[in-house]
Parts: structure tokens; sequence; C-alpha cells
């Protein structure tokens, strides 16, 4: 039977995928780069008694990737039964309080344990090695926390000691690593060395469409979309098919495309995932009511999955359900104090009048942007934004060169042109913003932004209609800017 391609996704369930070949749908479906230090939860709950008076302390899950996926496994592991493992501090086959219990723990750390295990018996066992590494750069996304990083890098350079040549599990993991840091040239170059040895590794083919997609690549981003779901069709194909489709403004189709990530679902967090997405989708098209839904039967599905919180409290604003939403917005920056999450909450909060609560969640973005700095993790979208927001344009423009030059996706070309406007350099402006629409992306934002670059520049026919194509893809894409889109539509309309 022939597999479908990614011009008209096929539509069955089934899933033969053996596990040496199982792919996580997390690897680069708008990734939410999410490594925040431990050491930040106390500051955390300080500043967040202060914002809601709510104590940041209690016993709520742990964030979930943004699916979940069993690690990587080799071949020979495959067959053989072993799986994962995590060390603590420099000893990275040392026990793991996390791993103690690995029934009761999240399978990641259930794996952690497994291969720590493995490791005691056969230290040379360069696939246990690397499996350890992948897993260890998967809980750092799903604990929020870099210190898993170096012990990834520990894990991977061992398995990469053993053998540097045929180690496919040994490449993907330091292709995932990479991609975790935002170094995505080299992930690429890690995907393209494992393809080397095993071309239809479907793992390496999609961190190859990530990292593709990352770095502005986009016909090879979208080939290599298609060669996984020729390869492997599942939630992960699906998933990337879709956010091609998103990328092209073909809403219709990537719909399409994530409902069949959702009938291939295999656990609540490939579910609580696909729901997530379609609840994105909804929004993205101005749907508050439809995102709601989405993200309310995600949740029901995997109440551990945060990200839903975060969507759903979003809608929520939209909707006007502002204690639900302020509600829903403390309980999502107190457990996944992520950069995008806290800006998202402040200027809500903002957008409310809640002034001193807002900027309270700005000082904690920033704190949050040295301690990404400080593990060696490069912010690029949200600082670019946040400083172009909020008043320093010299920083906005700063972090956009930053960010263009490790990752020239269009969300950044559109962050870097609203940093260049802020700045009063709107020629230039113009260039970059024209750059972030030209794959036909219907992002509200992007179209916000034009139009404001536009009337900078004196071009008013341009500026009204990019405005209103803003509020016609979604009247609720900000709760700061689409009031200013109304505002500047209006004196427009008055000046004619």
């Amino acid at each position: 039977m022939t597999q479908p391609t990614l011009d008209e996704p096929g539509s069955g369930t089934g899933d033969s995928r053996q596990p040496s070949a199982r792919v996580s749908p997390v690897m680069g479906k708008r990734p939410r780069w999410a490594p925040f230090a431990v050491i930040a939860a106390g500051l955390v709950a300080v500043l967040l008694a202060v914002v809601t008076g709510v104590h940041a302390a209690g016993g709520s899950h742990p964030p979930r990737p943004l699916a979940a996926g069993v690690p990587v496994q080799s071949p020979s592991q495959a067959n053989s039964g072993t799986s994962g493992a995590d060390p603590v501090a420099a000893d990275p086959v040392a026990a793991d309080p996390v791993a103690a219990d690995p029934v009761a723990a999240d399978p990641v750390a259930a794996d952690i344990a497994r291969q720590q295990a493995t490791l005691r018996r056969v230290p040379g066992d360069y696939d246990a090695w690397a499996v350890l590494g992948l897993d260890y750069v998967q809980q750092a996304k799903i604990k929020v926390d870099p210190a898993y990083y170096p012990k990834a890098q520990g894990s991977l350079a061992r398995s990469l000691a053993l053998n540097s040549t045929t180690n496919v599990a040994g490449f993907a993991g330091q292709a995932a690593l990479k991609a975790a840091q935002h170094d995505f040239a080299a992930a690429r170059s890690w995907a393209q060395r494992g393809l080397r040895v095993d071309p239809a590794n479907a793992v390496l083919v999609a961190t190859l469409n990530d990292a593709d997609t990352q770095l502005g690549r986009y016909a090879e981003a979208f080939a290599a979309a298609d060669r996984l779901n020729r390869l492997h069709p599942g939630v992960a194909a699906f998933t990337r098919a879709e956010y091609v489709y998103e990328l092209r403004g073909d809403i219709a189709r990537a719909e399409a495309a994530m409902r069949l990530a959702l009938d291939s679902a295999q656990s609540p967090a490939d579910t609580a995932f696909a729901q997530y997405y379609l609840g994105e989708l909804a929004f993205g098209r101005g749907d508050a009511a439809a995102s709601l839904r989405a993200n309310e039967a995600g949740l029901a599905a995997d109440p551990a999955y945060l990200p839903l919180l975060e969507g759903k409290a979003r809608a929520e604003a939209a909707l006007g359900r502002v204690a639900d939403a302020v509600r829903d917005y403390a309980q999502v920056v107190r457990d996944v104090p992520q950069p995008q999450y806290v800006i998202e909450a402040g200027e809500y909060l903002q957008s409310l009048g809640r002034i001193k609560a807002a900027q309270q969640m700005y000082r904690l973005f920033e704190v949050e942007a040295r301690l990404f700095t400080a593990n060696g993790v490069t912010l690029d979208t949200d600082p670019t934004l946040f400083y172009a927001d909020h008043g320093d344009a010299a920083k906005a423009v700063a972090a956009g060169v930053v960010g263009i030059g490790i990752r020239p996706f269009i969300e950044m070309d559109d962050a870097y042109a609203w940093a260049l406007h802020r700045a009063g350099r709107d020629r230039e402006a113009l260039g970059w913003e024209r750059k972030a629409m030209a794959l036909g992306t219907r992002n509200a934002l992007f179209f916000f932004h034009a139009g404001m670059i536009e009337l900078a520049l004196g071009d008013r026919r341009a500026a009204r209609a990019d405005l209103e194509r803003a509020l016609a893809i979604n009247p609720h894409f900000s709760p700061l800017h689409e009031p200013q889109a109304r505002r500047t539509l209006a004196m427009l309309a008055a000046a004619r």
C-alpha cells in the first residue's frame, strides 16, 4: 500500500513501528525551548506570591514533553529488552532519585533507570550510553532543567568514544542535544552523519526536518517531512506534515494532518499533544471557543500536560473569562515558567490594568533570561519581541541579531523586523517582515507588524490592508496589539 504524501495525508491509524524506529513528536514541532534552572525555583515562588497571592509550592505534575515518545533504541536494544538511565552529577551511571522507583516514575525516568542498570553490567555498551544521553535530553525538557544537558553530553561522548563510525543512536543523541541547545547547524550535521550510516532511520529524518525548518531551509525541510511520512507514518510524521501546511498557510490541510495525528495517538500524552496543537490552530484562525474545547479535551486525556493549560488560559482570556484565565495563567507560570508563558501572562495582566502584577512577570522573565544564558542556552524570539514591546529597542535589536544568526526561521525574521521598527529602522524592517511572510503563513502577528511598519513608512493603504488582515485572521491575536490595531484602523478611517 502506498503511503500518503504531504499533498494527500493518509487516514490510517495503524502503526507497525518497531521500538528501534519510534519517533517522538516532540522533536521540532514549534519547539518551546524550556531549560530553566532548578535554582530559580525559590525566586519564582517569591515573585508569584507577590503577583497572584498563590504559593508556588505544591504537588503539581512536572510538564510533559510536547508529545510522548519512547526513547530511541538501537536495534540491538530493541531485541534485548534493555532501555534507559539517569546519572547524578558527573557519574552518568549513578542512581538517580527520580528513577529510584521505575514503575512509579515517568516513562523517561524509568528508561533512565534501565539504561543505568545495563551500564553497570556492561559499561562498554555504546548503545546504552547513547540512549541514556537521549533520555537526558528528553528529561531536561520534561523537568525544565538544563542540568541534564551536561549529563547528556557526557553520556553521548562515552558512547561515541566507544564507536564513532556506525553509532547511529549516538549521532541521533548529539543531534537532539544540539537542537535543544539551539545549535541547529550542529544538529543538522549530526543528523546527516547518522543518515549516511542508516538512510532509513526515521528519528534522524525527523531531526533533519526539524533542524532544516529552524535554519530556514524550507524546501529541504518539507522534503524531509515527506520522506518521514513515507518511511514511518504516525504521530511524529503527521505533526510535521501539519507544520508544513501551516507554514504554507493551508490551515484546512494542517488541521486534517493534525487530526490524523490524533487518530494515531498511542498514549494519553500523544492525545494531549495533538489536542494542544489543534487548539493552537483553532486559536490562530480566531476560533477561541474551538481552541478551548481542544485544550479541555487534551487535559481530560492527560492532566499532567501543562502546555494545554496555557492554551486554555489564552482561550479563556479571548472569551472574556477573566477569573479563569488569571487562575490558569498563574498555575502555568508557577509550574512551567517558560519565557513565552511568562511574557504572555504578563501581557494579559497588563491588558487588564494590573500593572504591578505584569511588571513582576516581566522581572521574572529577565531573571529567566539570565539563567538561560548562564546554562549555555541562547534565547531568540522571546527576548527580541519582549524588549521591542517593552521599551528597549537597542536590546531588542541586539537579541535579534543573535537570533537571526542561530535560527533564521520565519518567526525570528518577524521578531527581528519588529525590533528594527522599534529602533526606527523601518526600511530594513519591512524587508525582514516580507521575508517572514514569504511562505504565505497566516499569522496575525506578522500582518500586524507589517501594517505598523508600513504606516511608519507612510504607506497608509498597505498598512490598512495588513491591519485589517491581522484582525480577520485572528481578532484575539494579542491582548496588547489587538486593541492597538483597532485604534490605528480607526485613526486611518478618520483621516480619509
